[in-house]
């Protein structure tokens, strides 16, 4: 007897990376083999030296095949042993590490877009929907669009042991959102990937593509973000290293440095509307959508808790968003003693 493993992976594409699959079937038991691939086929390699390497490091239940078979997040690795300058999760590996003592977490929010064909779903042929509010968290066909394959993907990522944590309709017709965590860094970036290929795999089924592009409408619409939500064990404790971590994102260049790796396209939805902070300026608040970093009322309240960066898009690479976070924010906890 046999099973099917789909081995995922993340490919060189640029300014935003695609993800790509391929299936391989192992006897009943067997281990999750490395793997190769063509990378001159993935922006990955060049054509006289086209091979690269896929190392297994996550695996779920599929839950579009069923029975015994896996999902398989990977790695990608050069011949030579070292990690391909696309591989992202590498350096996240090495700083989640050494930040291990201080047991950070996230929760990441997921927004996206529907599209069929050229257009958002539920945008009407040759004209627009009405003005974005009622959409938010609506009902009923003449505000919401695409809840069949919402609904089909939340089942598909609780079938495969996806930590999702929630979905609700978001500001533009077609536009939803799912949230994964919370969970340590390397496990929320290895779910969100693979709930990412979960939701274009189930879209493909009902004829429908999603994106993660940071402004699929231009006009009057939201963006789409994938608002951060991060603590370490002294900030679920501590108000002082709350403030700190808010502080920490703020200092010297690391604005610059942190917006520059949230995603292509983040200056078209950073614009200090629609719920935003500029993209050139930092601010952190309680309670306010219009700053980059928002710390919830209930954390004022409760003195301890989490901080929420809203600054990354859509379409960015949850490894990096995670390493730069945990980088900067565990160094200044720890210069400051707050761990």
């Amino acid at each position: 007897m046999t099973y099917k493993a789909e081995y995922i992976w993340i490919d060189g594409t640029t300014p935003t990376a695609k993800l790509r699959s391929k299936t391989r079937i192992l006897a009943d038991g067997a281990e999750l083999p490395i793997w190769g691939f063509d990378g001159s086929s993935t922006n990955q390699a060049e054509g006289h030296a086209s091979d690269r390497v896929l190392k297994p490091v996550a695996s779920f239940p599929d839950p579009i095949r069923g029975g015994d078979d896996v999902l398989v997040m990977c790695e990608v690795f050069n011949i030579d042993g070292s990690a391909h300058e696309s591989n992202t999760r590498a350096p996240l590996r090495e700083v989640a590490e050494r930040f291990a003592a201080q047991e950070s977490l996230f929760g990441i929010e997921q927004e996206y877009t529907f599209f069929q064909g050229s257009r958002p779903l539920g945008f009407p042929e040759g004209g627009y929907p009405a003005p974005q509010g009622g959409y938010y968290c609506g009902v009923g066909a003449d505000e919401i669009f695409g809840r069949p394959v919402v609904e089909k993907h939340l089942e598909n990522c609780l079938a495969a042991g996806i930590g999702i944590s929630g979905i609700n309709a978001e500001v533009m017709p077609g536009q939803w959102e799912f949230q994964v965590g919370p969970l340590s860094p390397l496990e929320v970036s290895d779910h969100l990937w693979v709930a990412r290929w979960l939701l274009y795999r189930t879209a493909e089924d009902f004829g429908i593509s999603a994106t993660l592009d940071a402004k699929p409408a231009k006009g009057d619409w939201n963006g789409a973000g994938a608002h951060t939500n991060f603590s370490t064990r002294k900030m679920r404790e501590s108000y002082d290293a709350i403030i700190e971590a808010a502080e920490s994102l703020g200092r010297e260049d690391k604005p610059l440095e942190h917006i520059k790796h949230y995603g292509a396209g983040v200056e078209s939805r950073l614009t200090g509307a629609h719920e935003t902070a500029p993209w050139n300026e930092y601010s952190y608040g309680v309670s306010n959508r219009g700053a980059s970093v928002r710390i919830p009322w209930q954390v004022e309240v409760d003195q301890k808790g989490y901080i929420e960066d809203r600054r990354p898009n859509a379409n960015v690479d949850p490894y990096v968003v995670t390493r730069l976070i945990v980088d900067t924010c565990g160094s200044a906890l720890e210069k400051a003693g707050l761990v």
